[in-house]
C-alpha cells in the first residue's frame, strides 16, 4: 500500500462542487492499494502515519506526531499513485489493486483510522474529486508498505 502524506494548514475535497471532507491543520493522505496488498499493509501504513514525527515542537523541530498534536486526517483514495511511466508516455496502472479490492482496502483503512484517531475525514472512492490544500512547510512524504512474505 502506498501513500503520499502532506502536512497541511487546511485541506478539503469536493465532489460535484460540494465539500465532502475538510480539515484544518493536519495530514492529507493520498492512498493507493496495490495488487497483493492486504489488511496487514493497511495496518502498518496507518500505524506509521499516525506516529510519523513531522509536526513542530516548541523548539521548531519536527518532533511531534499527528497523535501528539491531535490534528485532522483527510484520507483520499488515489489509484494513480501506482502509475508506471517506464514505457511510453501513457501511464500504466496495472500495479493498482483491482477496483473492488482497492475499494475494500480503502474502506478498511478509513475504518481503522477512525477507530484510532478522533478527527478523520475522507474523499469518495472512485469519484472525480477536486482536492484543495495549503501545504504546510511544504512537507510532503511518500510512504509505502510492501507486502511481507
Amino acid at each position: 500500500m502506498m501513500s503520499v502524506i502532506q502536512r497541511v494548514k487546511s485541506a478539503q475535497v469536493q465532489v460535484d462542487g460540494q465539500v465532502i471532507g475538510q480539515i484544518e491543520q493536519g495530514l492529507l493522505v493520498l492512498v493507493c492499494a496495490e495488487r497483493g496488498d492486504s489488511e496487514a499493509e493497511a495496518d502498518r501504513l496507518l500505524t506509521k502515519l499516525l506516529k510519523l514525527r513531522i509536526f513542530s515542537d516548541a523548539d521548531g523541530k519536527m518532533n511531534l506526531s499527528l497523535q501528539d498534536v491531535g490534528c485532522g486526517l483527510l484520507i483520499v483514495s488515489q489509484f494513480t499513485l501506482a502509475a508506471d511511466t517506464r514505457g511510453g508516455n501513457r501511464p500504466s496502472f496495472t500495479a493498482a489493486a483491482a477496483p473492488d479490492e482497492g475499494r475494500r482496502l480503502y474502506h478498511y483503512f478509513v475504518d481503522q483510522a477512525r477507530a484510532a484517531h478522533p478527527l478523520v475525514q475522507t474523499g469518495e472512492f472512485a469519484a472525480d474529486m477536486q482536492v484543495h490544500l495549503v501545504n504546510d512547510g511544504p512537507v510532503t512524504i511518500p510512504l509505502r508498505m510492501e507486502p511481507q512474505a
